[in-house]
């Protein structure tokens, strides 16, 4: 079963975290391949893998010291003897402790041994974001693994696309960094129950149908261009809002077409301005489909700066749904 092949499923009502934990759970039991690594896996700090170790055992479910790069490296090896690691990296800024086994050895070591050795493994990470944790654990560092050939990424927006997207990267053979967005932890939907449940790589979700404005937001941004799409109906602007779910592989069939049909083109990316997953999808937009465009493609991000302790200094920072709504008043405007 797919999310594309869905009819009539049972579901049940889930947050995001618990859609997580869910998952890990089912594909555990599917494959005793299956195992859990990482800072506290034990006690659960964020509450998707406490008391997993009583449930199947401290061989299948360790907390490890608080070295990423060590635990990374660790879960990697691993992977290429048979096994299939999540790894819990805990907060999303944790990853640079860790790159180097992430990007030289993770992305590359399947392509290096000429395909002898798979690396079934997924890194998750928390984007702590938004909630006033410093510079330090507010990253969304996502778009530098654009840039690293060998790795696929997720950005789930949802309970029910955490939930899917992890058992698809659990299953795999590639690795997996596995982005979480804290700002929609609370968020309940309801969530097939099945085991198979599972949302394929690459395919994109077209949240709300328009024909004025494509509207391609990303992880924590997709509620809010929603919201900001409500707003513009009110003024009678008609937005279709498309959740890419990966960047890599990212959906351009989806993108490309939307563009096509609207003729204009905003970006809600969270992360910071320059080289950000908005920055990609305008460019190749432009190169694919510059035809199709009747004014220049616009970006809503995160300013090109260290994030702020201070509330008063979080007010609008990141894309909320009236910058997203004036983005987009501002390509309609322009013609």
């Amino acid at each position: 079963m797919t999310a594309a092949t869905d009819t009539a499923v049972e579901t049940k009502r889930l947050n995001y975290l618990a859609a997580i934990r869910e998952a890990q759970i089912e594909e555990m039991e599917r494959d005793e391949s299956v195992i859990l690594l990482g800072e506290d896996c034990e006690v659960g700090v964020f509450g998707t893998t406490d008391k997993l170790d009583e449930q199947f055992g401290t061989n299948r479910v360790r907390t490890t010291p608080v070295s990423e790069n060590g635990f990374a490296g660790a879960g990697i090896g691993a992977a290429m003897t048979g096994l299939r690691p999540i790894i819990d990296l805990t907060i999303a800024a944790f990853v640079y402790v860790s790159m180097d086994q992430l990007v030289s050895q993770a992305a590359k070591n399947r392509y290096m041994f000429g395909g002898q050795a798979r690396i079934p493994i997924v890194f998750r990470a928390a984007m702590l974001y938004g909630g006033n944790a410093g510079a330090h654990h507010s990253d969304r560092p996502y778009p530098l693994f654009m840039n690293t050939p060998g790795l696929k990424v997720a950005v789930p927006a949802s309970p029910a696309d955490a939930k899917g997207l992890l058992k698809t990267a659990v299953r795999d053979d590639n690795p997996i960094m596995f982005f979480e967005d804290q700002t929609l932890w609370s968020q309940r939907e309801e969530v097939p129950t099945s085991s198979e449940f599972l949302i394929p790589f690459g395919q994109a979700a077209v949240k709300r149908e328009g024909s004025d404005v494509t509207l391609v937001a990303i992880a924590g941004s997709v509620p809010r261009a929603l919201k900001a799409a409500k707003l513009l109906e009110r003024d009678g602007i008609s937005v279709e809002v498309i959740d890419p779910r990966t960047l890599v592989p990212l959906d351009w069939d989806t993108i490309l077409a939307s563009v096509e049909k609207t003729g204009r083109l905003v970006v809600a990316d969270p992360a910071h301005l320059s080289c950000s997953a908005a920055s990609e999808i305008l460019a190749t937009v432009a190169e694919r489909a510059f035809s199709s465009l009747r004014v220049p493609p616009l970006r809503v991000t995160t300013p090109d700066m260290n994030v702020p302790f201070a509330p008063s200094m979080l007010v609008g920072f990141y894309p909320d749904p009236d910058r997203i709504a004036a983005g987009v008043r501002k390509v309609v405007d322009h013609g």
